[in-house]
């Protein structure tokens, strides 16, 4: 028997964005446990805003497990939180949303390296030269001596992990990056995200830098936004009706549906982002829907291979933004697509 690191992850009960929390359990198996062996534990739920003190016992269930290649026998352990009624917490937003495992979901997760208080890379008090030459940059005064090695490790401990990372690329802003991750059905791609993001948070730890989820970190005064481009959650979807079936009729009355419940979609697709979705910085405004081939502009983007094979395939919703929950965007693609018969 050997004993297993488990770390145990949840979201805790902040608002509007949930903070990633973690704790370590040790427990002896035979070889590296499966999800079903793993116990339900706990914590003090008073201190993660999820409780209050006379009554802080709050449950976490396992959902999801994964190899934690940066420990000898570790595991990362993906939790749904519970009072100890059995019922899902406030805060259990994995609990609220439909699943299907032939929805397949693709998010494009961006994000800011933050250190003292700027991004990565910005001159102390000051901006670096205007947006252009760090999207896919290459060399230090594009994308600096650290960022590339946090990156590197990303992709190497998500890959043991048996995460479906399928890319990572410096973006527009400087010390901004994204990362994939491809999921088959809705919590099962939302769980991969959320512990890809604990992963970068962690790796960060040891080189002194934070991981900025807001949308638009980068404002002058009086929250005014600046020539610099926010972070998206860019979130592709596609279901077995969409790829196998299709068609233009169906796509109009889908794209009709997304206009419907745009008030919907933009509840759950992250805090602040009134001040992403401006028009500019390839977005479209928060208070419009549109579509468009290939057009980054536009609230869905649809891709020319989708146009090309029949109108099948995948669709692309711009408007989440990077510290959007992925459980409540899932979700609620899923919820719209689920309003449009298919007969």
């Amino acid at each position: 028997m050997a004993k297993y690191k488990l770390e145990y992850i949840w979201l805790d009960g902040y608002t509007p964005l949930a903070s990633l929390r973690s704790k370590t359990q040790i427990k002896e198996f035979a070889s590296l446990p499966k999800l079903s062996e793993l116990p339900v534990w706990g914590f003090d739920g008073s201190s993660t805003q999820q409780a209050e003190g006379k009554s802080s016992d709050i449950v976490l269930k396992p959902v999801a497990s994964f190899p934690d290649s940066t420990r000898k026998n570790g595991v990362l352990v993906m939790c749904e939180c519970f009072q100890h009624t059995g019922v899902a917490s406030p805060s259990n937003s994995r609990a609220t949303i439909p699943d299907d495992p032939d929805t397949w979901f693709g998010f494009e997760q961006e994000y800011f390296f933050w250190k003292d208080g700027a991004p990565l890379g910005f001159p102390v008090g000051g901006f670096p030269g205007p947006q252009g030459p760090y999207y896919t940059g290459v060399g230090y005064k594009n994308v600096g001596n650290i960022a590339r090695e946090i990156v590197e490790k990303h992709i190497d401990i998500c890959l043991d992990a048996g995460i479906n990372i399928e890319g990572i690329n410096a973006e527009v802003a400087k010390g901004q990056w994204e990362f994939q991750i491809f999921g088959k059905g809705s919590k099962n791609a939302a769980d991969q995200m959320w512990v890809a993001r604990y992963i970068l948070a962690r790796l960060g730890e040891s080189y002194g830098v934070d991981i900025e989820w807001r949308c638009k970190p980068i404002l002058a005064p009086f929250q005014q936004p600046l020539d610099w481009n926010g972070s998206g959650m860019h979130s592709n979807f596609s279901t077995k009706y969409m790829r196998e079936t299709g068609g233009k009729e169906y796509f109009e009355k889908l794209m009709a549906a997304f206009n419907q419940y745009r008030d919907e979609h933009i509840a759950v697709y992250g805090p602040e982002n009134h001040l992403r979705l401006t028009g500019l910085h390839e977005t479209q405004s928060i208070d419009k829907f549109s579509y468009g081939v290939a057009d980054r502009g536009a609230s869905v983007r649809v891709p020319h291979s989708f146009i090309n094979a029949g109108y099948k395939g995948y669709l692309e919703d711009r408007r989440p933004n990077s510290a959007a929950d992925p459980y409540l965007v899932a979700g609620r693609i899923l919820k719209t697509i689920q309003t449009v018969p298919t007969t």
